[in-house]
């Protein structure tokens, strides 16, 4: 994580989220966190991540997901040369889910 962010009201934010246990316990942290288009935005470059994981192209993935190729390409720079967190989470949904 980035020096910026790693301040002690994101420590206190990310222990906030550890602390969720269901789905619908993150729904309604979420929705009271975050707009609308905040977690709309989420969702779709998540959902972006995991096509381009699997080997979709840039272009199958706009098509899939309306994401610009700009948001695109932002998540794929993430996932190549990031912290490793959408490849973290998207390994342990695949496991949970086999």
């Amino acid at each position: 994580m980035s020096k910026k962010l790693h301040t002690e009201e994101m420590d206190s934010l990310m222990r906030g989220i550890l602390s969720l246990v269901s789905v619908e316990e993150c729904y309604a942290f979420f929705e009271d966190l975050c707009t609308a288009g905040e977690l709309l935005s989420l969702g779709q470059r998540f959902e972006v991540a995991a096509m381009l994981k699997n080997g979709m192209t840039y272009h199958d993935v706009a098509e899939a997901t309306g994401a610009s190729t700009a948001t695109i390409s932002r998540v794929s720079r993430s996932i190549n040369y990031g912290n490793g967190g959408y490849g973290l989470v998207l390994e342990r949904i695949q496991k949970k889910n086999s």
